[in-house]
């Protein structure tokens, strides 16, 4: 039996927690440092974080080995298999060559601005497939879509992995929240329903704040001072009406509906508004972009007839989702197997609290979102191979079938960046290594609210899951509020509203999502990871700076 020790480093939690942060300094070194190719940089870190746990946490190696198997088999399912799925769903409307004509609709709704059209498929309908889906799919998706508009693969990749910070709180119906309302409950169903939507409702008071600028942001990064001199007005018209919706939601309707309902109106009011309002500037945009003119793309020949065909897919998708996540899931979760996990589980491997630290692996074949793009994607073929029309559009099931072996060829090396990233976050976890950095950070006195959403921002650095942040540090954050004298009159679901924004900001940044980023633009992650980290810690040091000023001087604006 191996149990976790917080100080296993010479009896001291500093620098135990300095070793503890070994794994993490190797991968970003060798991948920024070294440009050594992703897969290759996380099986060093890999090997680094089987180490630390063996040497410096005192785990048994064959534990330690096996729970990176079981890392491993949560990397490949659900989370390769979400991601393909995804990006599977794409190449649907590639090869029925229904996707020019998605591009020439959104040409027609954004008046032919790439800018705003990018704007409206990451942060509008990524939106609302995060609401939906989460584990990356959003990613995939969008940056397929907003390549297909003609924006480069570096931006594209900085433009979708920016936006998909804005729904992360209340992504995957909300499942980061209900999970930190679930940690600190002690199995009171009850305590944890009210106290997820205490959460949801102080996150409210936050994650609108940033989500009102990130649209101005993005077409800030699509075509700099230019895109936000023609652009500030429709993009705050998304961000504010957005924003807007996700405060009222959360604090006064359904939690885990806040980020589709937000997305809806971010998009509803951005059609509306382009009713009334014209772009600047169109032909030369795209001719930066290096696209056709307006009149010369071809959207005067999209019909009512192939409108409906480009968007079917999507609105399929959002069905499929909505019926899965909102209507049947409890009957869907029931055909989940719960595994568990030889030679670990059983009480081999306990937390530093003494408690089974997640050796239980969810075989959860209906219930993942990867089969429910799995489902709308032979849907949509199915409706495309139904309205084949000769010359233009082609499509058979035969060559959706293909479509799925080439996808997962296409997206080998990614894959098993993917289950290497997942070993490593779970020998990390498993050996005590993320507990005794967060525990570490915890200790901070005084300046803990500064440094609180610091723990989200790390555990989904490395887990690259804001759920899985939440149950790692929801309990850590928790008790050190309540033990914090400072504190006394501060409710303690700030801190877990902070640890949920502090994964906000830490998803971008995640190996997991470097490298869906990664296999959709065919971007390498070093140089990914290269644009989005300042944007990260920009994040992070605002989050930092609310939550501190929530703690004190504006603790009365919260519920």
């Amino acid at each position: 039996m191996f149990q976790a020790l917080l100080d296993p480093v010479a009896g001291n939690l500093g620098l135990s927690a300095l070793v503890a942060c070994v794994p993490l300094v190797v991968f970003f070194i060798m991948l920024l440092g070294v440009k050594a190719k992703a897969h290759i940089s996380a099986v060093v870190a890999l090997a680094a974080a089987l180490l630390v746990a063996i040497i410096g946490f005192q785990m048994p190696a064959g534990l330690a080995l096996v729970s990176a198997t079981q890392g491993a088999a949560f990397g490949a399912f659900p989370i390769v298999y979400i991601i393909c799925m995804a990006v599977w769903f794409y190449e649907v409307t590639v090869v029925s060559g229904r996707s020019e004509d998605l591009r020439k609709f959104f040409d027609q709704v954004g008046g032919g601005d790439i800018r705003i059209q990018a704007m409206m498929i990451a942060f509008c309908f990524g939106g609302l497939l995060e609401a939906l889906a989460g584990f990356g799919a959003p990613i995939a998706v969008t940056a397929t879509m907003i390549l297909a508009l003609g924006v480069k693969p570096k931006r594209a990749a900085l433009a979708v992995l920016l936006a998909n910070t804005a729904p992360v709180a209340y992504g995957a119906v909300a499942t980061p929240i209900t999970t930190a309302g679930a940690m600190v409950a002690g199995g009171d169903a009850t305590v944890a329903a009210e106290t997820a939507k205490h959460i949801a409702a102080i996150v409210g008071y936050q994650a609108p704040l940033f989500a009102m600028f990130v649209p101005l942001l993005l077409v800030i990064i699509l075509d700099g001072k230019q895109g936000a001199k023609d652009c500030w007005l429709p993009a705050m018209v998304v961000g504010v009406s957005f924003a807007i919706t996700q405060w009222w939601c959360s604090n006064h309707f359904a939690y885990e509906l806040t980020d589709v309902i937000a997305s809806l109106v971010g998009m509803c009011a951005i059609v509306v508004f382009m009713r009334f309002w014209k772009p600047k500037g169109v032909d030369g945009v795209r001719e930066r972009f290096g696209l056709p003119s307006l009149a010369e793309s071809g959207t005067s020949d999209l019909n009512a007839k192939r409108t409906f065909m480009a968007l079917v897919p999507y609105v399929i998708v959002v069905v499929v989702f909505g019926i899965c996540k909102l209507g049947i899931p409890t009957i869907l979760s029931q055909t989940d197997i719960k595994i568990a996990w030889p030679i670990i589980s059983g009480g081999a491997v306990l937390s530093a609290a003494g408690k089974d630290p997640g050796t239980t692996f969810n075989l959860n074949f209906l219930s993942t979102p990867g089969t429910m793009l799995l489902v709308a994607g032979f849907i949509s073929a199915l409706v495309y191979t139904i309205n084949t029309e000769n010359g233009r559009y082609k499509m058979t099931m035969g060559a959706a079938f293909k479509a799925i072996g080439t996808t997962f060829y296409k997206m080998r090396f990614s894959a098993l960046t993917i289950v290497l990233v997942l070993s490593l976050a779970y020998v990390m976890n498993f050996s005590g290594q993320t507990i005794t950095i967060g525990d570490f950070l915890s200790g901070s006195g005084p300046a803990f609210p500064v440094i609180s959403p610091t723990l989200g921002w790390v555990g989904t650095a490395v887990t690259g899951s804001d759920t899985s942040a939440n149950a790692l540090f929801a309990g850590l954050q928790y008790s050190a509020a309540m033990a914090n004298p400072a504190l006394q009159n501060v409710t303690p679901d700030l801190f877990l509203a902070a640890n949920t924004m502090g994964g906000v900001v830490g998803k971008m940044i995640s190996p997991q999502s470097l490298a869906i980023a990664a296999v959709a633009t065919q971007v390498r992650e070093a140089d990914i990871m290269k644009q989005v980290l300042p944007w990260s810690v920009a994040f992070l040091i605002g989050t930092c700076i609310l939550v501190g000023l929530q703690s004190s001087v504006l603790a009365f604006i919260l519920p």
